[in-house]
């Protein structure tokens, strides 16, 4: 690793250490049990980093066609919570055409630096018309069964109401890429089995907080949101918003209607929020508790603080970087890990600036 300089925070001072860099537009870290860390890159690689190096030769073993035009595969990663027994990732990853397009999961088993056993579990439905708007996270809820976030297709966004398809939903599958029996819109004529809740339009953070989901979500102008995720619950776009349209047209009158859940944060002008995360390590104690978003446009890392009482506050964290901002997860040993973005990104890894 090569060390930058020490650099200060309002909060807390870092260090931001370089692990890797020239990745070709990666989109995600998952760490496995042993320490080890896996990155995704859009062309269709996954990566391997151990012992804080990153292995120059991809993981073998993934299928061709894990993108479109070499985009968008694979995206998400997820461990296994039984990955010590059976050692499965799960991968989310574009497929179809660039203008019929939508997410699938696969599950393969990681031995060594390949995948074996590749399975696909789950495809999203129906095609969209576009690339924009995908969604894609994954994560664990502590029933095991698993969370993948749908985007509404950008031109397709009144389908974020329709309990008949996938699109602007948040969807809870078995570990076998089935709806499981008590998701809540299971038996509803009309209505699609996987829909865990609806409403979204596009969230690409997702972290699971004592059982409970949150997303992080992209609005158009303005109106981005985090969300904490109730079974069955309708989150509101594009009826309900805070946010206008990319022509500075009105997407709709409401920012509020009965029956659909408010964001927990607003934040408008937009910050382009990519990920999400909950901070539970012990290197950076006065962050302990807080949500950390990275984000695209905003070129920095937001850590929000929820009180008891709901209140909320804000900081602003490694703006320094002036970097577009994909993914942040904690290491075992409670160091934070930041991706960012496009071609030519770099894995960083942040520490406390005196050891």
């Amino acid at each position: 690793m090569s060390a930058t300089a020490a650099t200060a925070a309002p909060s807390t001072s870092y260090r931001v250490e370089t692990i890797a860099e020239g990745l070709d537009r990666p989109w995600s870290i998952a760490f496995l049990p042993d320490g080890r860390a896996l990155v995704s890159e859009s062309p269709g690689r996954l990566r391997l980093v151990v012992d804080g190096a990153l292995q120059p030769t991809p993981v073998a073993g993934l299928p061709s066609g894990l993108y479109l035009d070499k985009h968008d595969g694979p995206m998400d990663i997820a461990v296994d919570p039984r990955f010590n027994e059976n050692g499965f990732i799960y991968l989310s990853h574009a497929y179809g055409t660039d203008a019929a397009n939508n997410i699938r999961v696969i599950r393969a088993r990681l031995t060594g630096n390949r995948v074996e056993d590749v399975r696909t579990l789950f495809e999203a439905l129906p095609l969209k018309r576009t690339r924009s708007n995908a969604g894609g996270r994954l994560a664990f809820l502590s029933d095991e069964t698993l969370l993948l976030t749908i985007g509404d297709a950008f031109i397709q966004r009144e389908q974020a109401q329709n309990p008949a398809n996938h699109l602007g939903k948040t969807l809870r599958l078995t570990r076998d890429g089935k709806a499981p029996p008590d998701n809540p819109f299971v038996g509803k004529a009309g209505t699609t089995p996987e829909i865990y809740t609806l409403g979204h339009r596009n969230a690409q953070g997702i972290t699971v907080v004592d059982g409970v989901a949150w997303i992080s979500e992209h609005g158009a102008r303005g109106g981005d949101e985090l969300n904490r995720l109730k079974s069955g619950a309708n989150y509101g776009w594009p009826l309900v918003t805070q946010g206008v349209d990319y022509t500075w047209a009105r997407v709709s009158p409401f920012t509020g209607l009965p029956g659909m859940e408010p964001p927990v944060v607003n934040w408008t002008p937009s910050i382009a929020p990519a990920g999400l995360m909950h901070y539970t390590g012990t290197m950076f104690p006065a962050w302990r508790g807080d949500f950390l978003v990275p984000m695209l446009a905003g070129k920095r890392v937001q850590r929000v603080r929820i009180g008891a009482d709901g209140a909320v506050s804000q900081e602003v964290l490694f703006a320094d970087l002036d970097a577009r901002i994909r993914d942040m997860r904690q290491a075992p040993d409670g160091a934070l890990w930041l991706l960012t973005a496009g071609r030519g990104a770099r894995l960083l890894r942040v520490v406390p600036a005196a050891p």
